[in-house]
C-alpha cells in the first residue's frame, strides 16, 4: 500500500462523512454509566488479555469460544500497515495520551506488538469456518473492476458492542458519490455496512466514572484528526482462531483494479 499522491493541480480525495457511516450512532454512551466490560467482550476478548480475571466467560452454550479461542474463521479484511501507523506523528501523539490517561494501567499494552502485523478492518466477516474459502470467479472479476481507493484512518472509538475494546475508524474515499467499500461488499454478496473498525487497545478491567470521562474526552478530542492516509490496493482473506488474531494466517491476497492496471513491461535483452 502506497500513499496516494494527488497531482498539485487536482484536489485530494473526498472521504465519506459521519452522516454516511455508522460511527456516531454506534458510539458508547459515556454519560449514563461508567464503561463496563460487556458479555461479548468477556467471552471473546477478556480471556485472551486477562485469563485469570474473575469475570471471564470461559465458554457459553451455543457459542464456539473456549477461553477466547474458536475454530478458524476466514474473513475479507482491509489491511493496515502497523509500521506506517506507528511512524505517524499524529498517532504517536494519540498513543502518548492513551498511555498517560488515568485508565492506562487497565490497557493490555503487551498485546499491541503481537498484533502489529495483523491490523485490519473487517469488510466481509465469516466467509468460511475451518478451511480457507474458495473465492468465486465472479467475486474476483468484481474486485478487478474496483479501482484502488484512499482511506483516512481516525480514532479512537469505543462502540456499544465489545465494550472494552478501542478501535480506530476507517473513512473511505467517496467516488462518484459512492462508497467503494460497498462495492467490495457487493462483490461477495454482502449488504452495505457503515462500520470499518481497526481493533487496537484492549481493557483488562472495567472503567470507573472518572476514567470513563477521561476516555470520552480523548475520543472527542481526536474524532476529526487524521492519523494516517493511504491507498488500498489489496485486501486479505484472513483466517483467525481468536478475535484478536493472535493466531492467524493470510490465506490469500486479493488485488483491486487488476482490470485497470497496465500489463508488466517486458525486459529488453
Amino acid at each position: 500500500m502506497a500513499d496516494r499522491q494527488a497531482h498539485p493541480a487536482t484536489a485530494g480525495p473526498t472521504f465519506c462523512t459521519d452522516g454516511e457511516l455508522g460511527y456516531r450512532r454506534s458510539l458508547s454512551d459515556f454519560q449514563s454509566e461508567p464503561l463496563l466490560l460487556d458479555e461479548s467482550y468477556r467471552l471473546a476478548h477478556l480471556p485472551l488479555v486477562a485469563p485469570d480475571h474473575p469475570r471471564v466467560i470461559p465458554r457459553q452454550e451455543g457459542r464456539a469460544y473456549e477461553m477466547g479461542r474458536h475454530p478458524p474463521v476466514f474473513s475479507l479484511v482491509l489491511p493496515i500497515d502497523g509500521a506506517r501507523l506507528a511512524a505517524s506523528e499524529p498517532f504517536q501523539r494519540l498513543d502518548a495520551q492513551m498511555r498517560a490517561a488515568p485508565f492506562a494501567p487497565k490497557i493490555a499494552w503487551d498485546i499491541l506488538p503481537r498484533r502489529a502485523g495483523r491490523l485490519h478492518a473487517t469488510l466481509c466477516g465469516t466467509l468460511a469456518t475451518g478451511d480457507a474459502p474458495v473465492i468465486s470467479d465472479s467475486a474476483r472479476r468484481a474486485l478487478a473492476r474496483i479501482e484502488p481507493f484512499a482511506v483516512d484512518l481516525r480514532g479512537p472509538f469505543s462502540g456499544n458492542v465489545n465494550r472494552g475494546r478501542f478501535y480506530l475508524r476507517v473513512y473511505p474515499e467517496k467516488r462518484r458519490g459512492l462508497n467503494p467499500i460497498h462495492e467490495v461488499q457487493a462483490a461477495f454478496g454482502r449488504p452495505p455496512g457503515g462500520l470499518y473498525l481497526v481493533g487496537l487497545y484492549n481493557l483488562t478491567e472495567d472503567l470507573d466514572a472518572g476514567e470513563t470521562a477521561a476516555l470520552a474526552e480523548i475520543v472527542a478530542r481526536w474524532w476529526d484528526v487524521s492519523l494516517l492516509r493511504f491507498e488500498v490496493t489489496d485486501l486479505w482473506v484472513l483466517g483467525a482462531s481468536d478475535d484478536l488474531v493472535l493466531e492467524s494466517q493470510i490465506s490469500e491476497t486479493l488485488s483491486l483494479g487488476a482490470d485497470e492496471r497496465p500489463p508488466p513491461q517486458a525486459l529488453r535483452p
